[in-house]
């Protein structure tokens, strides 16, 4: 755990913007080419079906993804996949609050940030309006095609959560359907609340999808357990879209394991950690700290 002291920052740290863009930056330690139109078509299309290559130039590669079809006001349009050509990555631009929450990567944070010095950046573009568990997967599957793409990279970065994966990592997982969304596209953040035996818990990167993080305030409870709970209950609220109102309970822990014959109150609250945003607080009954 990190022993860094931050200050709570709502004032002014940068808002969420609710469905924003889903952006990975692929790492690595030299330059490297775009890959060719065909190669690109036909990975593309193993994963995630059919695509239209509309543009496949040194800069800049568009994909319009012929079965996800984003609807508007003023008409319908397939939902597009971008992927740059290779500029060059600064690792020291990470500031210290982001760094301390990449528990993925710990041991070789330091590594990849000092020998990757170029990237190649992927991001979804009008997928904000498909609906979220349509897009976790088409995003979970872009992923997929990426990382056979790109044999080189060195690892991955997901701006959304502030999440950093070595490849291999990335490339070996097992997991099937929208869970993989939650992988790599949520982060599930800790925090011990200085001068107190109090800890706070919160997600980030739901709100890509329009669902609520969550948010803990605890004290007494192995904090694994609630890591894990919380990504447990942001795969429900995925998978469900979302059911879940203020005032209704979920299932709480009891011995490391979720328990029905524990119920915790949920209850929408602004969150008490930056970024700015509503969060679904979870009270965790006898283990809650502070005031609701």
């Amino acid at each position: 755990m990190s022993e860094e002291v931050f200050q709570q920052n709502l004032e002014n740290a940068k808002e969420v913007m609710p469905g924003g863009p889903y952006l990975i930056q692929m790492l690595f330690k030299e330059p490297v080419s775009m890959p060719d139109k065909e190669k690109m078509i036909a990975v593309m299309e193993r994963h995630i079906g059919a695509v239209e290559c509309f543009c496949h130039e040194e800069k800049t590669v568009g994909f319009a993804a012929l079965d996800h079809i984003a609807e508007f006001k003023d008409g319908k349009a397939p939902v597009q996949l971008m992927v740059t050509g290779c500029t060059e990555f600064k690792g020291d631009s990470f500031d210290t609050f982001l760094l301390s929450q990449m528990w993925d990567c710990q041991e070789d944070r330091e590594r990849i940030f000092r020998e990757c010095q170029y990237q190649v950046v992927a991001v979804d573009m009008l997928t904000s309006a498909l609906p979220a568990l349509e897009r976790a997967n088409l995003d979970a599957d872009f992923l997929d095609a990426l990382a056979e793409l790109y044999p080189d990279c060195e690892a991955f970065y997901f701006q959304n959560c502030g999440k950093l994966f070595l490849a291999e990592d990335v490339r070996s997982h097992q997991m099937q359907g929208p869970d993989r969304f939650i992988r790599f596209g949520v982060n599930a953040r800790f925090f011990n609340i200085e001068g107190t035996e109090d800890m706070l818990i919160d997600t980030v990167g739901m709100s890509t999808l329009f669902l609520p993080d969550l948010q803990y305030h605890f004290h007494g409870m192995d904090p694994n357990w609630v890591v894990n709970h919380a990504y447990n209950v942001a795969s429900y609220l995925l998978a469900n879209d979302n059911p879940i109102e203020s005032g209704e309970t979920v299932d709480g822990v009891q011995g490391g394991r979720m328990c029905q014959d524990l119920q915790w109150k949920c209850q929408y609250e602004d969150a008490l950690i930056q970024p700015p945003r509503v969060v679904l607080d979870i009270h965790m009954g006898e283990y809650a700290s502070g005031g609701r």
